[in-house]
């Protein structure tokens, strides 16, 4: 299966979601992006044809989306909660309503984005969403599933620039976990190159090993200040994840999840091109622009 296939994509006004739309563009494949809102796309360059508006929380409006699709790339999920629903509403229960108008409608594949290391912490509640629709998924007979699990995004370790940029960088013992996080424009090519791969299960990172001392280092230069970074015991993560499990998911879900993976090195297959330091580079460029 090519770039020849029609393609919609699912959760496409995220973070993951518009580079993919943005790599679909420029490799000129037929696609579609289905959407709650579809301003974003809009500014993005796509005209109305390319635009489905639908709540995926609601299976009664996906009838009759998937007609004329191939494949299906999801990346639906939550990061941070705002409104009411929860990860099992939309990590779980919203992908399925998508998996399940997409088996109706004849789709022949299925990619979904999840997470690295998401089968062994199921004690997690974001997780434990995400996996319980990985299973599901792989267990389909209708279409063929392909389960992509990266490891961590740099959009989300701008929290790490976020925080050096208030004077100090915090780890947990002497150099933290190691990890290969991968940009969101490497990993939007990936997701597309799966579309012509037959493995079911995919892990993904960047091409860069850092521990968290390094990330932070790398944060620090990028804003052309001394590192000083505070070492904290690892019990103060420990306690920290205790607290985290006991608050609803609205206010602990996020750093439930932080807290978990901040226990052990992650490390998958490497892919991509771009860096982490020059990621905060481009982030301090962007943030001093027009302050000279």
């Amino acid at each position: 299966m090519s770039l020849t296939a029609k393609i919609l994509v699912v959760g496409a006004t995220g973070y993951l979601g518009q580079h993919i739309v943005k790599e679909l563009r420029v490799q000129g494949a037929s696609f579609k992006a289905l959407v709650r809102n579809p301003n974003k796309l809009e500014a993005l360059g796509l005209d109305s044809s390319q635009i489905v508006k639908a709540q995926v929380t609601d299976p009664n409006q996906l009838i009759g989306q998937f007609c004329d699709i191939d494949v299906v790339i999801s990346c639906l999920g939550i990061t941070r909660q705002r409104d009411a629903v929860t990860y099992m509403d939309v990590d779980y229960q919203a992908n399925l309503n998508v998996l399940e108008a997409a088996e109706k409608s004849g789709v022949k594949k299925f990619i979904y984005i999840s997470a690295f290391g998401a089968e062994r912490h199921q004690n997690v509640r974001l997780l434990a969403a995400k996996e319980r629709f990985a299973r599901k998924l792989l267990s389909s007979n209708a279409l063929k599933p392909c389960v992509i699990r990266p490891n961590g995004f740099f959009s989300d370790l701008k929290e790490i620039y976020n925080m050096t940029a208030k004077g100090k960088g915090y780890l947990f013992g002497q150099d933290g976990v190691r990890v290969n996080p991968i940009h969101g424009a490497d990993l939007a090519r990936f997701c597309i190159e799966a579309i012509g791969r037959t493995e079911l299960e995919l892990a993904v990172g960047g091409p860069e090993v850092l521990s968290t001392r390094e990330m932070i280092e790398l944060s620090f230069s990028a804003q052309r200040t001394e590192p000083k970074i505070v070492v904290l015991p690892d019990l103060v993560r420990k306690v920290g994840l205790v607290v985290a499990k006991r608050l609803p998911e609205k206010w602990g879900g996020s750093a439930e999840f932080f807290l978990t993976k901040m226990a052990q090195d992650a490390i998958t297959p490497r892919y991509g091109q771009q860096t982490l330091g020059d990621y905060y580079v481009r982030c301090f460029n962007e943030e001093h622009s027009g302050k000279q």
